[in-house]
């Protein structure tokens, strides 16, 4: 089983493999997982990681496997070992090119995408907020109402890791009539900042969308800031507007589940603007 001592090593294998995680990353991510670990002469050469939602939904991911050690097996071994552990939850991941044929393999199917933004911030576009609305700062004690918006918009039971993300980053809130209608956290990771998730009701031109993740470019000129961002909404040429650049596309995949069924968003007014992290969704 991964634990926290094979922080150090999974770090290392992440890096190998050209991943901008920090130890801190890997620490977050483990925190709320369970993992398995593959060795050879007591030296960690692979790792997955599976995260629980409710009772009956889950997602995996951090696969890695050693380059020197490809080919043998083990990256199946090590899905298999995670798949046991999650039994029937329907499962998501998202796939790498080089990853999908194996998880095609395990029963995953093709659900959806996602598309990776990132960059040094050159400029903001500014960004009008619809009338009568405002952005302001999270406070803990808007808890409840972002875990119960970020629920409902991924169709996962986010309580404890949304808790734990709010404490860990910066939160806004955007209000109407004292109504909480979005939200979006920034945290450090990797070569700067991410952020995500961002969820908000749905507005013409994902409006509140945008509004949310301006905020936290507006003024960090020079930072590096990451995004991921589920495919089909308004966001991505927005994005690349800001200077972000689209330097990845993944698969959304599911298992125990038929994939027409979590194509698009899982709910029609609440939507999941970008994600925690490709792995826990």
């Amino acid at each position: 089983m991964f634990n926290t001592a094979d922080i150090p090593a999974a770090h290392a294998l992440s890096m190998a493999l050209g991943w901008p995680y920090r130890p801190e990353d890997w620490q977050f991510s483990a925190d709320w997982a369970t993992g398995f670990v593959a060795e050879e002469s007591g030296v960690v050469i692979g790792t997955a990681l599976c995260w629980k939602f409710g009772t009956d939904r889950a997602s995996l991911g951090h696969v890695i496997v050693s380059s020197q050690h490809q080919g043998r097996g083990i990256g199946r071994k090590l899905m298999e070992a995670v798949l046991e552990e999650l039994g029937p939850r329907i499962t998501f991941l998202h796939a790498t090119p080089a990853g999908q044929p194996l998880y095609e393999k395990l029963g995953f199917n093709v659900c959806g995408s996602l598309e990776q933004y990132q960059g040094t911030v050159a400029k903001t576009l500014p960004v009008t907020l619809l009338d009568g609305e405002r952005l302001r700062i999270g406070t803990p004690a808007d808890f409840p109402d972002l875990d119960a918006l970020a629920s409902r918009a991924s169709g996962l039971k986010r309580d404890g890791i949304l808790s734990a993300l709010l404490m860990l980053g910066e939160s806004v809130v955007l209000e109407r009539d004292g109504e909480i209608v979005g939200f979006s956290v920034l945290r450090r990771f990797g070569r700067g900042h991410v952020i995500g998730p961002v969820v908000a009701l749905r507005s013409r031109d994902d409006a509140r969308a945008r509004a949310l993740i301006a905020y936290w470019l507006t003024g960090r000129e020079r930072e590096f800031i990451r995004i991921d961002v589920p495919s089909g909404t308004s966001l991505t040429g927005w994005l690349s507007k800001q200077e972000l650049k689209r330097v990845d596309t993944v698969s959304k995949m599911v298992r125990n589940a038929p994939a027409a069924l979590h194509i698009g968003a899982p709910d029609p007014v609440c939507r999941l603007y970008a994600l925690i992290s490709q792995a826990m969704l």
